[in-house]
């Protein structure tokens, strides 16, 4: 309720409307270890380069597959996908796509089918280190038609056969130079991080104008750019990774607002609207984000599922979710969100059971040791590292809380945080962490876990690192329901095999689930058109219906 006193001095003063904004300042919690649109998986990434680098296609905010940059959606009802027979008496399908007329780079180098077939040949080659080479692999050829017209031709027929979200288009007059006869040094020759502001890299409704290391990346408008014109003559995006300094810097005016997709903690959102509701509209959505513990199954620790169960059958996540979220984060019981109609409901849960739990350690052979702490038969202490972003208060207290309640069942957890620059860039994609990695998965309306589960996606040195898979999982029966997944085109068949898999990874605990994140927006109520996603596919995609009123 508005005080009084602030209703009688609406009355004494003349109201003006907001004066319009030509630059915008947004807050986020990490600087992007790279822009290549392909290389790297890093969320800071993908929200920069969602004002400058549109992809052919994204779910919206409605979670409908849309297109961006091409003109149609193809589908098997509409003629431009069709099935197709291959060698061996395999069906594929053949998707035949055609890009806008007006889509150009913003040098003014047409957009043309030539870029398609370039970002096809780095996203299949083994040594370019590109985050998903999953789709690229399934791209037996593609045929252009012509400058704008082109057609993939897929080794298989999946349910999710249109969606190319993936399939980032690389600027072939400025990258390939850079790209052939190198391969293996791409990710390291790259203009996106070599001549970042070089305006031919990107197709937005913005360009990279000026890009400080661990500092803040510019955007001016794109004189090419042919949708709607963007409101703002500047957007400045600044990381700032302590999330106690975002707030401040919000309330001191050094940022307009922080991005609901790498921002503040749900809890400290709700805090920061108690205070300063009046000054700011604070929206949260509920999203497919999963927090989760990645765990390094290369440990000889690790590598026992038994010890694996009893580390989460050791903590209380109810209890954490309800003291540091106010229960408005539901625990995770596999990796697949309540929200996502694939969701199996009847797993049986992990609940909070710690003497179930020290009896698997037991029959593991850790036993109480002097000071309380499990050894096993050589004298070994139980004892793990986690690695999380630093600056993230809510990390840094939920790690608190784990290390407390394992503690109490005899396990060492050493704490240790890293910029998320080095987590990301280096640390997690390279495997580097000993034990558990502290971070979560922003995912797609149903998106199978190829990239993140199955074995021919784990990052190694021999293919630069390509890859999701950093516990380095690796079962055939998940390899088989992955597979059977993204060729089931029915629905309730679907359905049930996505059921088996969420009931293989509740047995299996390549990772340990912790709960589902909401998005917290904190915007000035003068900013009118951004509507939050819920997913991967982040707002600034529509940027250009940003407006300050």
């Amino acid at each position: 309720m508005r005080r009084l006193f602030a209703a009688l001095a609406l009355t004494m003063v003349l109201i003006r409307p907001a004066a319009a904004k030509d630059e915008l300042v947004i807050g986020i919690t990490q600087f992007p270890a790279t822009l290549n649109p392909s290389i790297e998986s890093m969320l800071a990434k993908t929200y920069v380069l969602a004002f400058a680098h549109r992809p052919i296609t994204a779910y919206d905010a409605s979670w409908h597959l849309t297109c961006l940059l091409c003109e149609t959606v193809p589908t098997l009802e509409n003629g431009q996908a069709k099935v197709e027979q291959l060698p061996g008496g395999k069906k594929g399908i053949a998707v035949t796509y055609t890009l806008r007329a007006d889509a150009k780079w913003g040098d003014g180098h047409p957009i043309t089918s030539e870029d398609v077939v370039f970002s096809w040949q780095v996203g299949r080659h083994p040594q370019s280190g590109v985050a998903s080479a999953e789709l690229f692999r399934r791209i037996s050829t593609v045929t252009v038609k012509d400058a704008r017209s082109f057609i993939l031709h897929i080794d298989r027929v999946t349910f999710d056969y249109n969606a190319i979200n993936d399939l980032r288009l690389l600027p072939a007059h400025i990258e390939r130079p850079r790209f052939d006869g190198a391969a293996a040094e791409y990710r390291n020759r790259t203009a996106y991080d070599q001549d970042s502001t070089n305006p031919g890299l990107y197709n937005g409704p913005y360009r990279i104008a000026q890009v400080v290391q661990g500092s803040h990346v510019v955007l001016e408008p794109n004189a090419q750019w042919s949708g709607r014109k963007p409101a703002f003559k500047r957007i400045v995006v600044k990381a700032v990774e302590n999330t106690a300094s975002l707030e401040a810097n919000l309330l001191s005016g050094d940022i307009d607002m922080i991005a609901g997709e790498l921002g503040l903690p749900l809890e400290q959102a709700l805090a920061f609207e108690k205070r300063n509701g009046a000054r700011f509209a604070v929206v949260t959505k509920p999203s497919l984000t999963y927090e989760h513990l990645d765990l390094n199954l290369g440990s000889p620790i690790l590598a026992e599922r038994n010890l694996r169960q009893a580390l989460l059958l050791g903590l209380d996540r109810e209890s954490l979710t309800k003291q540091l979220f106010d229960g408005r984060q539901p625990v995770a019981h596999s990796m697949v969100p309540p929200l996502d109609w694939v969701h199996a409901t009847d797993i049986a849960p992990y609940k909070f059971d710690p003497a179930k739990a020290a009896a698997l350690l037991d029959e593991s052979g850790w036993k109480r040791g002097p000071g309380g702490i499990r050894v096993n038969a050589k004298g070994d202490k139980l004892s793990l590292e986690l690695v999380t972003t630093a600056g993230n208060r809510s990390r840094e207290l939920v790690a608190q809380v784990l290390q407390a309640q394992w503690r109490k069942l005899g396990i060492d957890l050493r704490l240790r945080t890293e910029p998320p620059r080095v987590l990301f860039g280096e640390t997690v994609t390279k495997r580097k962490f000993p034990h558990m990695a502290m971070f979560a998965w922003y995912s797609a309306p149903e998106n199978v876990p190829h990239s993140t589960l199955h074995s021919d996606a784990i990052p190694k040195a021999e293919n630069s690192w390509s890859g999701q898979n950093y516990t380095g999982y690796a079962n055939p029966a998940m390899d088989r329901l992955i597979e059977s997944i993204e060729t089931e085109l029915d629905r309730t068949k679907r359905k049930a095999l996505w059921r088996e898999l969420q009931a293989l990874y509740a047995a299996d605990l390549p990772a340990l689930p912790l709960y589902f994140k909401a998005d917290a927006f904190i915007l000035p109520k003068a900013l009118k058109g951004l509507v939050p996603t819920g997913h991967q596919d982040p707002s600034p995609y529509w940027v250009e219906n940003w407006r300050w009123e």
